[in-house]
């Protein structure tokens, strides 16, 4: 199977769970995420119709932004990783859209660059669903006093809200984290709707984006099922 093969199979799929759930396909959005993968991948996905690519580490994004912008400007990329404060310069130089937002101290770094560059981007706030202390996000007790705050910043477009549920088998508990970024989202429309609409939200991944897609998801990010395992350096 080719990755122009798999897209096209997990498209098939995000239509057939978004029909299930009563919902419009054209709803949801397929975020292919490219990290480990060669620029040469990118654009064998970027053939079959994708266009924006989702990296979790900024480093390599930045990389596969500098070697095809000149010949593929279409091709835009989200950063989904958490992200150091030390890092928002080099987000605000190319990025389009941070999925990973969990704090006001980057919110306010990230602004600033991003005003350097006179440049704006899409920012969903990630919330950690699970209570798994080893993830980032920021715990679903604080996100609203952080949601109200993000109005604030001019550069920063607050779409929504991202998550990494739970690790399972078991779906119970994976579509209990996909729940509880449906009911913050609603929490937030009444008290923090000047802000946002909250209308983004992105859950689900290779192994859990149907059930995502069951619980509202509006955008799914999937890697292996679409660029195949993921082949890491090994230790020194």
């Amino acid at each position: 199977m080719t990755i122009a093969d798999n897209i096209s199979t997990i498209r098939a799929r995000i239509a057939a769970a978004a029909r299930a759930a009563g919902r419009d396909p054209a709803g949801i959005r397929l975020l292919p995420v490219s990290k480990t993968r060669p620029a040469s991948a990118v654009l064998e996905a970027a053939s079959a119709g994708c266009t924006r690519f989702g990296e979790n580490r900024v480093q390599e994004a930045t990389g596969k932004w500098e070697e095809l912008a000149e010949d593929h400007p279409e091709i835009s990329w989200a950063i989904i990783g958490h992200l150091q404060t030390n890092k928002a310069r080099q987000v605000a130089r190319f990025a389009s859209e941070f999925q990973a937002l969990d704090s006001l101290r980057l919110a306010r770094e990230l602004d600033r660059r991003l005003q350097n560059e006179g440049r704006g981007i899409d920012v969903l706030v990630e919330i950690n669903t699970s209570g798994e202390p080893q993830k980032s996000g920021v715990a679903l007790d604080d996100a609203v006093a952080l949601c109200r705050q993000l109005g604030a910043f001019d550069s920063l477009r607050v779409r929504g809200l991202m998550t990494v549920a739970l690790n399972s088998g078991d779906p119970s508990p994976v579509g209990a984290c996909f729940q509880r970024v449906v009911d913050l989202q609603e929490r937030l429309r009444d008290e923090a709707g000047g802000v946002s609409d909250w209308g983004e939200l992105s859950m689900g991944m290779s192994g859990d984006f149907e059930l995502a897609i069951a619980h509202g998801a509006t955008t799914v990010r999937v890697g292996q099922a679409i660029f195949g395992p993921r082949s890491y350096p090994a230790s020194a």
